[in-house]
């Protein structure tokens, strides 16, 4: 077997849970307090999840939890629930050194098979989490070529690979039947960009309910004796070759695996945004706070950015006036039209009168955008601002990182703060004794032999 995907699958089955270090631990328990906490907050906020929940629960009863909705069904169908919710608020960890968000399709399917599949104790759990995290990371650093050159769109891609290796690692399966649930993962992942371009389209919102769902599948379909292939990374025509035309560093896969984990370094959301629009609120929350910006003495705004804030400002008419909460998060006008025009920019500042709040909209009506000579994929969660003001005053701030990134991170607190308020949205909110308690169980899940029990009530 070609050696690249053999050292994943290897790597995969292989590794000690009981090696990892202290603070990976902490990181896979941050990342699902939060993961969980956004999907609650889907299940009472975004309708566009709602079809794929009813969808889920029609395919009939069974032991996995639709989180916020009071639901079980099938593993695969949960997943596809819990995956549509997963990403629809799009407040869920982002790595900002790749394209990716490694947990939205991964903490779905590992939910699933937790409460479905042979019992895993909470340190194997979080183990599973770091593993498929830091895969999916990997995946993303190694590209040389970008998968948006050849029409794709990265992160429920990137994203299926590291949700069925954790779904693997939940099953027990050989290095051999990892193998064959990485095959089965890519004959079903895919995400086109074109995924961006329409106005109407709620895709881009719900788009992790089919990797969450491929990669309980396909871990299944492993478990039971299908065979795939030897090399589906690396192959002629694996997913190297689909999605780079073969371009990719080996060396970014494989060094320091098992010795380092990329969850350790992920984005956690203040706000409930495109991680691209972070460093624009930033900035407009601090000049506003400093100067005592009022939205009616704004002239004109200039966002700055490189080719990655170029998707989140064009088309110029879209971006200002956004139809859909999701476009609205990826829009850096209206986000900066938020930051200056509310207290602070929460869940309730995408609401459907959000979207047609005359001052927000007059205030997206005046950025303009600036090209940064020079910024790339490395400044993601960077950003400038140039605010004039009527009495001719010319207001500027540049954030090079924004908040949330693990070099300027939000504490523990906050998170539990931010689950709290996530989960008191849910479909069927649960009162706040009941929720610092799940949020206490999920601090303290390596300590339990069963980790379903966790998620009973969720």
């Amino acid at each position: 077997m070609p050696e690249l995907s053999l050292a994943i699958a290897q790597h995969v089955t292989e590794f000690d849970a009981h090696t990892l270090r202290p603070g990976t631990l902490h990181a896979a328990r941050r990342a699902l307090l939060d993961g969980i906490g956004v999907m609650l907050a889907a299940s009472g906020l975004s309708p566009e999840c709602a079809p794929f929940i009813d969808y889920a629960v029609a395919s009939g009863p069974g032991t996995a939890s639709i989180v916020g909705r009071g639901a079980r069904t099938g593993a695969a169908m949960a997943a596809f629930a819990n995956g549509a919710m997963a990403h629809a608020l799009d407040f869920e960890d982002a790595f900002d050194a790749a394209p990716t968000h490694p947990n939205a399709a991964l903490l779905p399917a590992v939910l699933a098979i937790a409460q479905t599949g042979p019992r895993v104790s909470g340190r194997e759990l979080l183990a599973a989490i770091a593993i498929g995290c830091d895969l999916t990371c990997r995946l993303g650093l190694s590209l040389r070529r970008e998968m948006e050159a050849g029409g794709w769109y990265p992160p429920p891609i990137l994203g299926a690979f590291g949700a069925v290796a954790a779904a693997s690692r939940m099953r027990r399966l050989s290095s051999r039947q990892t193998l064959d649930a990485f095959s089965l993962v890519l004959c079903q992942a895919t995400m086109p960009g074109e995924i961006k371009y329409s106005r109407d389209t709620v895709i881009r919102a719900v788009r992790e309910a089919f990797p969450a769902q491929a990669a309980v599948q396909s871990s299944a379909l492993a478990a039971a004796g299908v065979r795939g292939f030897d090399a589906p990374f690396e192959g002629r025509a694996g997913f190297f070759r689909l999605y780079a035309d073969g371009q990719f560093d080996p060396a970014a896969v494989l060094d320091g695996i098992g010795e380092s984990f990329y969850i350790e370094q992920l984005s956690f959301k203040r706000w409930p945004a495109c991680r691209g629009t972070h460093a624009y609120i930033e900035a407009a929350q601090l000049l506003r706070a400093r100067h005592g910006i009022v939205p009616e003495a704004v002239v004109s705004i200039t966002a700055i950015g490189g080719d990655v804030q170029r998707m989140l400002v064009e088309p110029a008419e879209r971006k200002r006036a956004p139809a859909t909460a999701i476009d609205a998060k990826f829009s850096i006008p209206f986000t900066i039209a938020a930051a200056l025009a509310d207290d602070e920019v929460t869940l309730d500042s995408f609401d459907p009168a959000a979207l047609a709040d005359p001052r927000k909209l007059a205030l997206a009506a005046r950025v303009g955008f600036e090209q940064h000579p020079g910024w790339g994929r490395a400044q993601a969660a960077s950003g400038g601002l140039v605010i004039e003001l009527s009495n001719g005053e010319r207001l500027e701030h540049q954030v090079d990182i924004a908040a949330g990134h693990f070099s300027r991170p939000l504490d523990d607190a906050a998170l539990t703060a931010k689950f709290r308020d996530c989960a008191r949205r849910a479909h069927q909110p649960a009162s706040a004794e009941r929720i610092d308690a799940f949020a206490a169980a999920i601090w303290d899940i390596d300590a339990r032999q069963d980790s379903a029990a966790v998620f009973e009530d969720c």
